[in-house]
């Protein structure tokens, strides 16, 4: 039980939906109550699909280009410790994103779903979950399967975004996001404590 909780929170800190929320509204501030709904749900399915398939292929793809997971975990860890630095000590996620908006007729796939949900940590970071030389099946269709519980999560939190704004507001977002990037920096760097141990044999 204690494992569900550690990798739901850590799926939970990869995809941040709370620090989606000022990106949503600012990209959906144009629509109508009816379209800001529809995109509610089509941006964390559109994110489900895209972190599915890199569960899915991920690993294969890894594979057919001869990466050892000792490689693959130390190159995976840096990558996410880069992209957690970026959470914790750059511009917040709201703020960068929101940047990122030029066109408001496409904003469901960018930036919402792509990179706000599915963001590149989110990726790295499902891949190395459900890696087959250290998860067995069983732990990563459960990986899987919380992947999906937490887009749901997202959907829901995306469908209450005007009142999680008033109740947490522009700074509590922040900090949420900066915890999260915290979190994601202890796995990253766990990950490459591993690999380099792995491949030095210690």
């Amino acid at each position: 039980m204690i494992e569900l909780i550690k990798t739901f929170l850590f799926v939970f800190a990869l995809v941040d939906p709370i620090g989606t929320v000022p990106v949503y509204l600012e990209a959906t501030k144009h629509f109508d109550p009816a379209a800001r709904k529809r995109i509610a749900i089509k941006a964390p399915s559109i994110a489900l699909g895209i972190l599915l398939f890199f569960i899915l292929a991920g690993q294969v793809i890894m594979e057919s280009m001869s990466i050892t997971l000792d490689a693959f975990q130390v190159s995976g860890g840096v990558i996410l410790f880069l992209f957690a630095l970026t959470m914790v000590f750059g511009a917040s996620k709201p703020d960068e994103e929101k940047r990122m908006i030029t066109d408001y007729d496409h904003v469901t796939v960018f930036p919402i779903a792509l990179p706000s949900i599915a963001s590149p940590g989110a990726i790295m970071g499902v891949v190395m979950l459900t890696d087959n030389h250290i998860y067995t099946l069983p732990q990563q269709l459960t990986t899987a399967a919380i992947t999906v519980l937490v887009l749901v999560t997202t959907c829901i939190v995306l469908l209450s975004a005007q009142l999680v704004q008033r109740r947490i507001g522009n700074t509590g977002i922040i900090v949420i996001s900066k915890v999260m990037g915290l979190i994601l920096a202890a796995f990253a760097v766990q990950s490459i404590l591993s690999g380099i141990k792995g491949y030095f044999g210690l």
